[in-house]
């Protein structure tokens, strides 16, 4: 019985900290870097991977591809974001798959993971005022579960989870949204 929790606790640890992008990609990518140093140093940067993460502004369908643009948030090592802080930098990624990044799904203020190598700056503008952007070549991209405000109401921070009020068990309950008429009690 202790190998079986043993192994179950094991599992769920390697699981929770796997890489959002391929083994190879994390490993060989550069990440946490800050993207004024990226555009400063272009020549020794063009073809190095990189690993960024961002809160896409737009997605925008080209001739060359797919362009996201997105606000730059710096990545842990297994390529999960960090705190947003004060990002005062932007990229753009430009993805030349089969496919395309279709801008519905895409949209503004969706969290991505983007494997990409470094090709050089484009100018552009934020507003009215001018900027220049790095521009990376999409490796591989992984697009973040969106984030819905219900969720973060679902299950208040106030009480601790071996207590719930009545009528917070009922209300409240994991079931709640497929099965609006439905009780769930917690066993204890």
């Amino acid at each position: 019985m202790k190998k079986i929790c043993l192994i179950l606790a094991a599992s769920v640890l390697i699981i929770s900290c796997a890489p959002v992008l391929t083994k190879d990609m994390m490993q060989r990518g550069t990440y946490g870097v800050r993207l004024a140093d990226v555009r400063q140093n272009q020549e020794q940067n063009t073809g190095r991977l990189f690993i960024l993460g961002g809160i896409v502004v737009k997605t925008t369908l080209t001739k060359e591809g797919s362009l996201v643009e997105a606000i730059y948030v710096p990545v842990n090592s297994q390529g999960y974001l960090r705190s947003y802080g004060t990002s005062n930098e932007r990229f753009l990624a430009l993805y030349r798959g089969k496919d395309i990044l279709d801008p519905l799904i895409y949209s503004e203020k969706r969290e991505v993971t983007v494997a990409g190598e470094f090709i050089g700056t484009r100018k552009g503008a934020i507003g009215e005022m001018d900027y220049v952007y790095p521009l990376f070549d999409i490796k591989e991209i992984y697009l973040w579960e969106e984030y819905k405000a219900q969720d973060y109401y679902r299950y208040s921070p106030y009480y601790p989870p071996y207590y719930r009020p009545p009528y917070y068990r009922y209300r409240y309950s994991p079931f709640y949204d497929d099965y609006p008429f439905y009780p769930y009690y917690y066993p204890w």
